[in-house]
């Protein structure tokens, strides 16, 4: 704990990913430069080995984006493309369907076909939660052209959000196009609705494969080095975000934790008893492209580099939204377990169990393998810094990320994976589940709401 806070880097760390890099969406040039300076950073302290892992990656990028009311003096009204949006340009009336709840979009019967949608992505009050991603299918299938959503944030603040289901769909490049406004602007198209008025939305965007980079350290285990546990977080961003939040912090944690481990070995002998691989994904915001392509091509059965499954993947994602409060596991067998290491820490952490499938970060390409993953409890459950509300916008800058309680991780993080390293594989818990167990639990819950966001 000491080393986490004296010795820290993070200033360091943060300057260079959030203000001299800046945005890293994946597969840019910035994103391998990220990439990059992270290795050279992991070898510097002293890690046994440290290296970037290039994959290929699907991406999409945009051009100009508009939203216009021809029949208002073009009036322009904020636009922001939902992430992967299909290039469009139409003219067409514009029909308010609230919240898309069924009995709202049922109302509207045929009015919906062709138009231009305007929805609300928060779900409806006082009805069943229901994700925004369902509430789009609904309205494509009723045969809207193009949905405008309203952002719930104010004060024209607007952050990328995605239109795509990802437990068990993921990208669509013909799904069909949604763009953002800002809840002022929202409200004024709302106001007018009544009138039918015709409304302009043009999206300026492609689709293309490149390049993109993971990196991968570890520090080799003294008892059992061919067994290992993985900690894990996403350096890349979304379009035009510095991601201080999201997920500069994950990454500076990841990084920080490995360096104090490192330190722990050079200083004092002390080497981990398995091995622990510090790995950061690129392509998170493009539908967890890294992650998965790491997986598939170390764990998945018939991969030619095949190996022995990591025990155990702990994922860093957004960790200045709130001080770390425990891990919450993917499965439950490992459960009591993990809670008895946590409690030899004597810092009343607590273990929990995800009730449902959450698709919304790197532990989920794990998930998939029937892999052990997990997510540090913090704010997806509750107690978020109330100025920490920032991840897909402009906004979240280098002066989002918490560096006092990003040295507590770092410390927390060290000695929790150092006592589960030294515990023998054979002594763990035994995983019961299968992949097709997994598959059967992602059907389960498409489609459905996620509470790990409320």
């Amino acid at each position: 704990m000491g080393e986490a806070w004296s010795g820290s880097q993070i200033k360091q760390h943060l300057t260079e990913l959030a203000d001299v890099i800046g945005p890293r969406w994946g597969g840019s040039a910035e994103d391998l430069r990220a990439a990059a300076y992270i290795r050279d950073q992991m070898e510097a302290a002293g890690v046994d080995r440290a290296e970037v892992e290039p994959f290929t990656l699907e991406t999409w990028n945009h051009g100009d984006v508009s939203i216009s009311l021809p029949d208002d003096n073009n009036r322009p009204i904020a636009a922001l493309p939902f992430l992967r949006c299909k290039a469009i340009d139409l003219t067409t009336p514009l029909v308010d369907a609230g919240h898309a709840s069924p009995h709202e979009v049922e109302a509207l019967g045929g009015r919906i076909e062709g138009s231009v949608v305007l929805a609300t992505i928060g779900p409806e009050p006082f009805t069943a939660p229901e994700p925004f991603t369902a509430r789009i299918v609904r309205l494509a299938a009723a045969g809207a052209a193009c949905i405008i959503a309203i952002e719930p944030k104010t004060g024209g603040r607007m952050e990328y959000a995605n239109s795509d289901e990802w437990l068990n769909v993921g990208p669509q490049k013909n799904a069909i196009a949604v763009v953002k406004t800002s809840s002022e602007d929202g409200a004024y198209l709302r106001r007018i609705a009544g009138g039918s008025p015709r409304v302009h939305v043009s999206v300026d965007a492609e689709y293309f494969n490149t390049e993109a980079h993971n990196t991968v350290a570890e520090i080799t285990g003294s008892t059992h080095p061919e067994r290992h546990l993985i900690l894990a977080g996403h350096h890349d961003t979304v379009l035009k975000t510095p991601g201080g939040n999201d997920n500069t912090s994950g990454t500076i944690g990841v990084m920080e934790t490995a360096r104090v481990m490192a330190a722990l070995v050079k200083e004092m002998g002390v080497r981990p008893g398995m091995s622990i691989r510090f790995a950061t994904w690129s392509g998170e915001e493009q539908h967890l492209q890294g992650a998965r392509s790491y997986v598939a091509r170390h764990y998945s059965e018939g991969s030619a580099s095949r190996e022995e499954k990591p025990l155990l993947n702990i994922n860093l994602d957004e960790l200045s939204t709130g001080h770390m409060k425990g891990i919450v596991l993917a499965f439950p067998h490992l459960r009591q377990f993990m809670q008895s290491q946590l409690d030899t820490m004597d810092d009343g952490l607590k273990c929990h169990v995800l009730s449902h499938m959450d698709a919304h970060s790197d532990h989920f390409p794990f998930v998939e393998e029937a892999i052990e993953a997990s997510i540090t409890w913090r704010w997806r459950f509750w107690g978020r810094h109330e100025d920490a509300k920032f991840h897909h916008e402009v906004g979240d800058a280098a002066n989002k990320l918490n560096v006092r309680e990003l040295k507590e991780y770092a410390g927390q993080l060290a000695r929790l994976l150092l006592r589960l390293s030294h515990v023998a594989p054979e002594d763990w818990p035994q995983n019961p589940l299968t992949i097709s167990d997994v598959n059967q639990m992602i059907e389960r819950d498409s489609g459905g709401h996620h509470p790990a966001f409320h």
